[in-house]
């Protein structure tokens, strides 16, 4: 299987993606904000469908038209902070319409359904280089502002005392975001990039440990969930991004299951003890 060339960059993109969505998604599920994932999922195939339009490459495209929504989106916390659900579905509707005209003006001469499902065969040479300076810059962003952004991940206000700079340091946040979505597109497609970015997080908290096992974890789960559905999606003749997203659940339902006979185990021994 790896013989063929577009299987072997689906694969390299792969190992970045799990390596990226994680890392990025475990700051969203600390803040109760994984829903904006599917949001700025929605942006990209707006960005897509623009970079097409332009004759650009759709990744690129997504990335810049994801982390402008992003940025958006941080804007108008400042406007609606008790209402973050109600900017999330202003942006969603504000990208989803822009996509069906583009899609539907009929001067788009792609086929723009490759995106939705996520196809290993549009991976191309370019994309998994642009896929890789993606997300090396957006490891390197997250090493680097690691201490501030998990300050602001647990308390915000506690944040801004301390004066970190929640401002700048959530429009950056903003743009890993768009950068973890934009580079997931090409393999798990835009219906299903938020479960790449918030599942493995799930499983992964499912153990309880402090917050850099579960990053770990996270990575670890990241990794079997999308190469688990890369290559069975091949070998079953299926698109990969919604085989991903079945892999995600069963994983995070083994977790669960693991867990709780762990549990039960311990609660026997310890009876026994006594």
């Amino acid at each position: 299987m790896l013989q063929y060339g577009f299987m072997q960059n689906a694969f390299l993109v792969s190992v970045f993606i799990a390596l990226l969505c994680p890392s990025i998604g475990i700051f969203l599920v600390l803040r109760r904000y994984s829903m904006i994932g599917d949001t700025l999922s929605h942006a990209s195939l707006a960005g897509v469908t623009i970079g097409l339009l332009g004759g650009q490459n759709p990744v690129l495209g997504a990335f810049v038209f994801t982390a402008a929504s992003g940025a958006l989106i941080e804007f108008l916390r400042g406007y609606f902070k008790k209402n973050t659900d109600l900017i999330l579905s202003v942006v969603l509707a504000l990208c989803v319409g822009i996509a069906i005209s583009v899609i539907s003006s009929g001067k788009l001469h792609v086929n723009a359904d490759a995106f939705l499902f996520g196809s290993i065969l549009t991976v191309t040479r370019l994309d998994m280089i642009l896929v890789m300076i993606l997300s090396l810059i957006s490891v390197l962003i997250i090493l680097l502002l690691y201490h501030q952004m998990l300050y602001i991940a647990f308390d915000e206000e506690a944040a801004a005392i301390a004066r970190v700079h929640v401002r700048l340091i959530n429009y950056v946040f903003s743009i890993l975001v768009a950068a973890a979505v934009s580079v997931t597109i090409r393999i798990v497609g835009v219906l299903v990039i938020s479960s790449m970015i918030a599942l493995p997080v799930a499983a992964a908290l499912q153990l309880q440990r402090g917050f850099k096992v579960t990053l770990v974890f996270s990575v670890i789960f990241s990794m079997t969930d999308i190469l688990l559905g890369l290559f069975l999606s091949y070998y079953l003749g299926v698109a990969p991004g919604g085989f991903t997203a079945l892999v995600s659940v069963a994983v995070l339902v083994l977790v669960i299951v693991f867990k709780r006979f762990a549990s039960v185990a311990k609660r026997l021994e310890g009876g026994a003890v006594t």
